[in-house]
């Protein structure tokens, strides 16, 4: 499979599946939208983590912000697990994000959404991370079998 195709592809899965979970995690708790405007702390400072409801501001700004990292953790499974290992590579780019997330940056560039999600919440955000990576370079491979791509028995 092509960089640009499971980039794209990885992009795309991780954003929907890190935003789901969040959501999800954010209704559990009360504020479907609470984790996304937490994210938009990285424009707007620590008041956006209290921010409740769906706003332009800071649920969209959160949304752009969330799409944006998962994307460049999907660039960084595409460059290295593209052609092997998509599901591990899944898990482990999924570590890496979360120890660059809450051990490396500081905490203006950590996501934020730790604010507004329990312990729960924060793992099926980066198990949905890994899920999704794996199933995006896992579900792009053609099967290629005797009689060609996608043709794997003889009928």
């Amino acid at each position: 499979m092509r960089f640009v195709p499971a980039l794209v592809r990885g992009g795309a899965l991780a954003t929907a599946a890190t935003t789901a979970a969040l959501v999800l995690f954010g209704a559990r708790d009360g504020d479907p939208a609470g984790p996304l405007n937490a994210v938009s702390h990285i424009a707007w400072g620590d008041r956006a983590a209290s921010q409740f409801g769906v706003s332009a501001k800071y649920t969209a700004v959160g949304l752009a912000l969330n799409a944006a990292a998962v994307t460049s953790w999907a660039a960084l499974h595409a460059l290295l697990f593209r052609k092997r290992g998509a599901w591990f590579g899944g898990a482990m780019v999924s570590a890496v994000a979360y120890a660059t997330d809450y051990l490396v940056v500081p905490q203006r560039l950590n996501p934020g959404f730790e604010r507004r999600l329990t312990p729960a919440g924060m793992l099926a955000v980066y198990a949905a991370l890994a899920l999704a990576l794996g199933l995006a370079t896992g579900a792009g491979r053609a099967r290629v079998g005797p009689l060609g791509p996608g043709r794997l028995t003889q009928r």
